[in-house]
């Protein structure tokens, strides 16, 4: 054969396998058995949508991941990837932020839509929750208009169906002139179908839909149309109602990439000052009555009032008369009782007493004992810092039991739906601490973890309450272990209990106050999705907590036993006694037994191995009353660990997480000084 002739053949082989590998072959499907996985992954899957639809979960049923799914707004913070098999192809799925509109106020918009502009995905998979549509379409318009391949899928449909909601989905699709399809999640209806869409996408039979707007902004959108040469991963159209409505992001990349650009900015200018109204609402006033356009005859609403028992009950939860009461129970039942009582003390007891007393550390004693026959390296397994007897008990005899009840009992508020309205209940009283009732999601994680809660405050709308989110979980949330022990130590004094809540309250309050006269800025906007209340469903619990017990397990577990070793030679070099002599002036000052000086070392390493060094304290009679409470309060407030520190670092920058950690380790025992003070002068009895 000559070289000709080959290059011939092997060229069609090769335009074989490109159509085969490519979205929309003719068959609607991807075989080729010789490509590559980097071949097939080369194509992407990009999920988008509002916050609260279920991309999470429609993300686990595609690809079989672990994303973490939430029934409340953002959730998804970094963006999550997987693979999905259909129809012979491997495509890499990737889970985006939630977003609301293609104009971006958050930083999870813009973290979703650079990755709509940089990685480009071969196809768009749009979730919408199917009982909102006329709130969800504005943005499926957007993604039409800006030229993205788009499959929508309508998810909760069961939901919509019990509300009345009938939606004929062939017709719908008709008339957007893009893939939908009805889905829903939590039972991996409708996901095969999806599969066979996404995998079937040929966009080239998707011809671009475009929204009439007023005149004056047609004509300016198509002289910048004109105008604009570069390429921006989003159609012309789309770039120029961006710059209409006034996107920095666009207006700099812009300026950097059109030689036109003073005429574009002209253009701009001349069309704004033509309208009384912001353009971005004339925009969306001309979307919405696009929407209503596409709902008639295929959306039909049947649902009644709305009054059932899920109804004024989701009601009753965002109302101060009734929400603080429903409140009350929950923090009584899902953190005391549940945590406080079962995890703290029960189970607690019975893994540190029996299976770690009785079993394991005995057997350990013994068996290193006759294998290592110096002191000092046998200190550092089953001594007073061992790994063994201080770094394993620490983390799953005192700890995991905590932070397991407690991933239990967060994830059965996220499935039912009560964290959106928590975040109504508080809105009033957040914004007198500059923070909206969104903050109320990063808050409440912190009793979980503050370092996870301190990356889910980049939900936060503004760099302002990104901060005051920031500083106020550093200085008076918590961590579920803390808090468990906290429970378990203070539980036989409800005084002592209510003068712990009370006094971290209060500082959360004052503080949260002050600094936001301080730190300058815009008063926070509020606006969230109200999901359904739902029972919640077993299997999502079990997996979400089996998740997060994972994470604790694999990120948590390996710092105990670092800070073992360090204290174990911190003891052993004399240097753990030169830190608690410099720390002894403080804890006394604030009339603390000298004891405790070492627990705040613990705490900076771990909260929760500080909490379990107060918990030995406290069972070993060393603490009791004021002093224990004291000591409870200033731990709470004290510098964060050295996880949240560096979260700090990496969201915040170093000069704000140095500026927070330099304001709180004096405030903490200021606050211990002053309550000592206000508790012994009042003669209280705790």
């Amino acid at each position: 054969m000559s070289s000709t002739a080959l290059k011939t053949k092997s060229g069609a082989v090769l335009d074989k396998v490109r159509g085969i590998l490519r979205f929309g072959n003719s068959g609607g499907s991807c075989h080729g058995a010789g490509a590559t996985e980097d071949q097939y992954l080369g194509r992407k899957l990009g999920i988008v949508g509002n916050p609260n639809v279920g991309k999470s979960l429609i993300f686990n049923d595609l690809t079989g991941g672990h994303a973490v799914v939430s029934n409340y707004p953002g959730t998804t913070v970094d963006v999550t990837r997987g693979k999905l098999r259909a129809a012979g192809c491997e495509i890499q799925v990737v889970d985006t932020p939630g977003m609301y509109s293609l104009l971006p106020i958050t930083e999870e918009e813009r973290v979703a839509r650079s990755l709509l502009l940089s990685e480009k995905p071969d196809v768009i998979l749009q979730v919408a929750d199917a009982r909102n549509l006329e709130r969800m379409l504005s943005f499926t318009l957007q993604l039409l208009e800006a030229g993205l391949p788009l499959v929508l899928a309508l998810n909760m449909m069961d939901e919509a169906e019990a509300a009345g909601v009938k939606v004929d989905v062939a017709k719908l699709e008709g008339k957007l002139g893009a893939p939908v399809v009805a889905t829903v999640a939590t039972s991996g209806k409708g996901i095969d179908i999806l599969r066979e869409k996404i995998a079937a996408y040929d966009r080239r039979e998707m011809p671009p839909r475009r929204v009439t707007y007023e005149k004056e902004i047609e004509s300016a959108l198509a002289s910048i149309e004109q105008s604009l040469s570069g390429e921006y991963g989003l159609s012309k159209r789309s770039i120029a109602l961006l710059l209409l409505q006034g996107d920095v992001e666009i207006e700099a990349t812009v300026k950097t990439k059109e030689p036109e650009h003073d005429r574009i900015e002209a253009l701009v200018g001349q069309t704004r000052t033509a309208f009384g109204q912001p353009l971005s609402y004339v925009i969306s006033l001309a979307r919405q009555k696009e929407v209503r356009s596409l709902l008639g005859g295929a959306v039909n609403n049947e649902s009644g009032s709305g009054r059932g028992f899920a109804e004024k009950l989701s009601r009753a939860m965002m109302r101060p008369l009734t929400g603080i009461p429903i409140l009350v129970v929950f923090l009584f039942f899902g953190l005391y009782e549940f945590v406080g009582v079962l995890g703290a003390k029960t189970l607690v007891g019975f893994l540190e007493n029996t299976v770690f007393g009785q079993w394991i550390n005995p057997w350990a004693t013994g068996m290193i004992d006759r294998i290592i026959p110096w002191d000092v390296w046998r200190a550092l397994f089953v001594g007073q810092y061992g790994i063994i007897t201080l770094g394993l008990t620490y983390a799953f005899a005192l700890i995991l039991p905590i932070v397991g009840t407690f991933f239990i009992a967060f994830s059965v508020i996220e499935d039912s739906g009560y964290l959106p309205r928590l975040a109504m209940l508080v809105d009033r009283v957040f914004k007198r601490i500059g923070l909206s009732g969104r903050a109320v999601i990063p808050m409440v994680l912190g009793f979980g973890c503050d370092t996870m809660a301190t990356i889910v405050t980049r939900t936060q709308e503004t760099k302002r309450e990104r901060v005051l989110a920031t500083l106020l979980l550093a200085l008076a949330i918590p961590c579920s272990a803390q808090l468990g022990v906290i429970f378990a130590i203070l539980s036989g004094s409800t005084a002592a209990l209510l003068t712990w809540a009370l006094a971290v309250t209060a500082v959360f309050l004052v503080v949260g106050f002050l600094a936001a006269k301080v730190i300058p800025g815009d008063r926070p906007s509020f606006y969230m999705e109200i999901p359904p209340l739902r029972l919640p469903r077993l299997g999502n619990v079990l997996s979400k907590t089996l998740t997060r017990l994972q994470w604790y397990v694999l990120e948590v577990f390996p710092i105990f036993i670092i800070a073992s070793i360090i204290l174990w030679a911190g003891n052993w070099s004399g240097l753990l006694d030169m830190a608690g002599r410099a720390l002894k002036p403080l804890v006394t000052f604030i009339g603390l037994p000298p004891e405790t000086g070492p627990i705040f070392l613990y705490g900076f390493f771990r909260r929760d191995f500080g909490a379990a060094g107060l918990y030995q304290l406290q069972a070993e009679g060393l603490l009791r009353g004021v002093p224990l409470v004291v000591t409870a309060v200033t731990l709470t407030l004290f510098v964060p660990c050295v996880a949240q520190f560096s979260v700090m670092w990496k969201e915040r920058g170093w000069k704000t997480a140095l500026a927070i950690a330099g304001f709180i380790f004096p405030f903490a025992f200021a606050a211990g000084f002053l309550l000592d003070r206000l508790l012994v002068v009042m003669r209280v009895t705790l």
